[in-house]
């Protein structure tokens, strides 16, 4: 099961190189589902891995297990400091169910602010409006809410068909050959969790990862102590020119932003590729790149439960969820090994621009329920680093640091 996902998934990468063949240490993710979430996850990690010039590369699936449940094993001066908002989570509506994503402040305000309710009044204000009324006003309003829909709604949406309709990983070559890079240099415009993961495996096989946020939006601590590991950290405003600098001299830039929501600052990928040819650009975003949705604010919480899989992991009373945030790992993993794969054919195919989403790759569980496996539950692994215990790397290496503090390094790439 687990070769034949990560086959499967090798194919999507476009590359003519030959997928690597990894050697499984261990029996169990303990990723449990009714969907092919443990093939998703190793299949992932073993492409980024392959990509990353490990032929045979060995693969502990607890490892992978405990990476993708980081968010609940995580722990900093021992005390487990993640988790969801009081706000985030499933409501029941007049009709059905909403899920809401409420963990950042600016989103917590704008769901209240939509419904005109106090925190104590978002029950009631759900319950008494249709599922999808409530995710036209959240949305509208910048919010992140979604309507609960099993698998057939979602799939005759106009989103769900476009996204269905989408590669796994789409790819835009330049076709102008670029020079070979050994420390290549990488500009992570990424937050929350797809984009950093894919940015944290590219500093741990030896890139210079230089993390920009905004100065005004606010990042989850405990988010960032797992996926900062390795990477140097800065604040730039989008307007900035040190950060189009930044990206002009990058070999990689990887986003994580809305489709367009870069444009106006010289940043969009297209502009970025035509500036340089030789780059690699990777983009990832929740709905994909056509569609009504494509230009939407979404999270792997949120694509679950409008792509059927909430009612597919609940009881038949309630939603329900992955066993991880998979959507997001698995998609971080397979950006990286997009990534990897474009720095190393750049000097014979030329740069590119990569795209995945996270409902795209929601759509790869869906086509697969012949990789469903029993996934027993196995022992948590982790790692200590100074006062912190997070899950060690998937595969070889070791970081190169602990998570540096938000903004807290120079705008400028690591001297060689």
């Amino acid at each position: 099961m687990w070769d034949a996902a990560q086959h499967d998934l090798w194919r999507h990468l476009d590359t003519d190189l030959p997928a690597p063949e990894p050697r499984w240490t261990g029996p169990s993710t303990g990723l449990a589902c009714p969907l092919p979430v443990e093939a998703l996850a190793l299949g992932a990690v073993a492409a980024a891995a392959g990509a990353a010039g490990h032929r045979a590369p060995e693969i502990d699936p607890a490892r992978v297990g405990s990476s993708f449940r980081a968010d609940q094993l995580l722990r900093v001066d021992a005390t487990t400091p993640g988790g969801f908002a009081p706000l985030s989570g499933f409501w029941p509506a007049a009709d059905g169910w909403v899920r809401t994503h409420a963990n950042y402040p600016h989103h917590r305000a704008r769901l209240l602010a939509a419904l005109g309710v106090p925190d104590d009044g978002l029950a009631a204000a759900i319950a008494a409006r249709p599922a999808h009324e409530v995710e036209e006003l959240v949305v509208g309003n910048g919010g992140i809410a979604v309507a609960v829909r099993d698998r057939p709604t979602w799939a005759a949406t106009d989103q769900g068909r476009a996204v269905a309709a989408e590669p796994l990983v789409a790819v835009q070559r330049a076709e102008r050959p670029g020079p070979d890079v050994v420390d290549p240099r990488v500009l992570d415009l990424t937050r929350v969790i797809a984009g950093p993961v894919a940015t944290r495996t590219l500093a741990l096989t030896g890139a210079d990862v230089l993390r920009v946020d905004p100065p005004s939006m606010p990042e989850l601590p405990a988010q960032h102590v797992d996926t900062g590991l390795g990477k140097r950290t800065t604040v730039l405003d989008a307007a900035d020119p040190r950060l189009r600098e930044l990206a002009d001299t990058a070999d990689v830039v990887v986003t994580g932003y809305r489709p367009g929501a870069l444009a106006r600052f010289g940043l969009a990928p297209a502009d970025l590729l035509a500036r340089r040819p030789e780059l690699v650009v990777v983009t990832l975003d929740a709905w994909g790149w056509t569609g009504p949705w494509a230009g939407r604010r979404g999270f792997d919480s949120i694509v679950q439960a409008a792509s059927g899989i909430a009612v597919a992991c609940g009881t038949g009373e309630r939603p329900g969820a992955l066993p991880a945030q998979a959507l997001d790992h698995a998609t971080g993993y397979l950006a990286a090994a997009s990534a990897l794969l474009g720095l190393a054919e750049r000097s014979t195919r030329g740069g590119s621009i990569r795209s995945l989403s996270l409902a795209r790759t929601a759509e790869w569980l869906w086509a697969h329920p012949e990789l469903v496996t029993d996934a027993p539950p196995v022992e948590p692994v982790r790692q200590t680093l100074g006062t912190v215990e997070v899950p060690p790397p998937v595969f070889g290496g070791t970081w190169a640091a602990p998570a540096h503090e938000l903004g807290s390094d120079p705008a400028v790439w690591r001297q060689v």
